[in-house]
């Protein structure tokens, strides 16, 4: 079960999901698999839902391999007729990874496009998932909806794109290559991967059972706070995205921040500093859930406790939205503070960015390239390497000369 943050006294982070260990048995083989799209800059959704668990995964000594993957290749699936936004992103994605803390030393930044051997394994997928179940993928479903693809599109329709592209339609077979490569056993992601996560693990079952004991079979690690798994936008919808323009970016500057969080959706009712307010819904406590801790208070609000002495008050009335917003404005720069001075350091070395990007990209083809190995082995496609093949084959036309 998860616990929402209200319940818990002050922790060193309100998305825990692991207990801290040191045991080397432990350690050994286990390995994460994460990444994103670069189709902008990364958002508090995404440091919330994901990026900031994984900093604290890579520094926990946890896990013996962490592979962080900026997905260019699966961005393209739906940006096919604008590469350049992809292309342009990476730097932008790799910026934000290295601005929220994570290491080069611990962890290997790499770009999926950089490693054709994924291309491969998901062909290979491909003939172990049928039309109809990738159809009945609820994320596939959701994700489709989002991008406006319609099979029943016509010419000159703005609001909807015509057709589903291939390569949309299968990532979630592209994506069970990318985990699988690497031999991923755990995965950081929000709930709405479940399903994806899910299809991963029925591909690595259908692979074993025809051809052998081979692929690893992966686990979700889910977020343990409600606010964690899925930070809705400024504007109160279900989902921080790019396209509805509702994000609060891990880039954006102080008053930026200020901005974006006065203009921010509370409850439609609570219309006076005196009336009774809702917090269930209400996204400036939303957000509060997901990064206030009770120390906060003592610097910022020192009238009030703890988040659920503020939570009291706004309910039964007399807490105007403007005192709230401007705790959540002191909470998210004293979060966003670090990241922006880490990201002012390494604007000023791109290159030395790029030369991380293709060492962990030259690194991550090693281990997939071992992996598809295997993978050939096992479906007895490995023709050149297969010396008994061709000594046995050679004996057989021999005796019939």
């Amino acid at each position: 079960m998860h616990a929402r943050s209200g319940d818990r006294k002050a922790e060193p982070d309100r998305c825990r999901t692991y207990h801290e260990t040191n045991t080397e048995t432990e350690t050994m083989g286990k390995i994460i698999l994460t990444g994103d799209r670069p189709t902008g800059r990364l958002h508090l959704g995404h440091y919330v839902g994901s990026l900031r668990r994984r900093v604290e995964l890579q520094n926990s000594g946890q896990f013996e391999k962490i592979f962080i993957m900026i997905a260019d290749a699966q961005a393209l699936t739906d940006n096919a007729d604008n590469p350049e936004k992809v292309r342009q992103n990476i730097i932008e994605v790799a910026l934000d990874y290295l601005s929220a803390g994570l290491d080069p030393r611990k962890s290997t930044l790499f770009i999926q496009s950089q490693v054709p051997e994924l291309c491969e394994l998901a062909f290979y997928y491909m003939n172990l998932v049928t039309v109809q179940r990738l159809q009945r993928n609820p994320t596939v479903k959701a994700e489709i909806t989002l991008r406006g693809f319609a099979e029943g599109a016509v010419e000159g329709d703005t609001a909807q794109r015509p057709g589903i592209p291939v390569g949309f339609f299968t990532y979630p077979i592209s994506q069970a290559s990318d985990i699988t490569a690497f031999k991923a056993t755990t995965v950081p992601a929000g709930e709405d991967q479940e399903p994806m996560i899910e299809q991963t693990r029925e591909i690595v079952h259908k692979f074993n059972s025809v051809y052998g004991p081979t692929l690893v079979e992966p686990e979700i690690l889910l977020p343990d706070n409600a606010a964690c798994m899925r930070l809705p936008g400024t504007d109160g919808k279900a989902k921080m995205s790019k396209s509805l323009g509702n994000c609060i970016y891990l880039s954006d500057t102080a008053d930026e921040v200020k901005k974006k969080v006065m203009g921010m959706y509370t409850d439609p009712d609570h219309l006076r500093v005196e009336d009774p307010g809702k917090v269930e819904g209400n996204t400036v406590f939303t957000y509060l859930d997901a990064f206030c801790r009770e120390e906060h208070f003592a610097k910022y609000l020192p009238d009030y406790a703890s988040l659920d002495e503020l939570k009291a008050h706004y309910r039964r009335g007399g807490l105007g939205d403007v005192k709230v917003k401007r705790l959540l404005i002191a909470v998210l720069n004293e979060v966003l503070d670090p990241i922006r001075e880490r990201r002012h350091y390494y604007e000023g070395r791109i290159e030395e960015v790029y030369k991380v990007l293709e060492a962990g990209s030259a690194k991550a083809r090693e281990a997939a390239a071992a992996t598809l190995a295997e993978v050939r082995n096992a479906m007895r496609i490995n023709y050149f390497e297969d010396k008994e093949l061709i000594a046995e084959q050679a004996r057989h036309y021999a005796a019939r000369q």
